[in-house]
């Protein structure tokens, strides 16, 4: 079946160097879905609160907490079509507000009569830092004491991601095998 679709860049902010992905999208696709592309195409673990921002709008999903307050709005429903109309056009989607993932979405272009089966992510670079790691200065102070032997911090990061992380590590066949997935991918709280 033949659909209209958008390829869209996906960069996250402020890294160096840059951490991007090139995809695919249903151009109707709803934001809660496209929030799951997102987290499996970056490499992170839906374990944090996210929102789309457009401008000054903020758009989230529907919070089920009495101890949340929020000026944003229910994206429930909200297709990305509805953010993005025109070649060039940006928005951002922001994951961890506690680290503050800032990432710029831009479409790049609208495809029509699109036959290939969708989400799918066509090129990216660099690995997702990990989660919990301070933002991106924090990521910065981690590769520098995870490249640093003689660094004070070099075990206690060897240790806490495990052994090792290769920031140059992008694997676009596991991307895209696991966008295919069962909710793209996102294992869901």
């Amino acid at each position: 079946m033949k659909k209209s679709a958008y390829q869209i860049k996906l960069e996250l902010a402020g890294s160096k160097p840059k951490i991007w992905r090139k995809l695919i999208i249903p151009a109707d696709i709803l934001l809660s879905d496209l929030h799951k592309v997102i987290q499996t195409a970056m490499g992170w673990t839906n374990s944090h609160l996210h929102q789309f921002i457009k401008g000054r709008v903020f758009l989230e999903p529907p919070i089920d907490d009495d101890f949340l307050d929020s000026a944003g709005i229910d994206y429930t429903g909200y297709t990305i079509d509805r953010l993005l109309e025109e070649k060039s056009d940006k928005i951002r989607y922001e994951y961890d507000f506690g680290d503050g993932w800032e990432h710029i979405i831009t479409l790049e272009e609208i495809i029509e009569n699109c036959e290939e089966p969708l989400p799918v992510c066509t090129d990216g670079a660099m690995n997702c830092p990990p989660e919990d790691v301070g933002g991106i200065w924090g990521f910065q102070e981690f590769k520098k004491a995870l490249n640093n032997p003689s660094h004070p911090e070099h075990e206690m990061y060897k240790e806490w991601i495990g052994g090792q992380y290769d920031p140059e590590y992008f694997d676009l066949d596991e991307v895209n095998e696991m966008l295919q997935d069962d909710n793209f991918g996102v294992f869901e709280w």
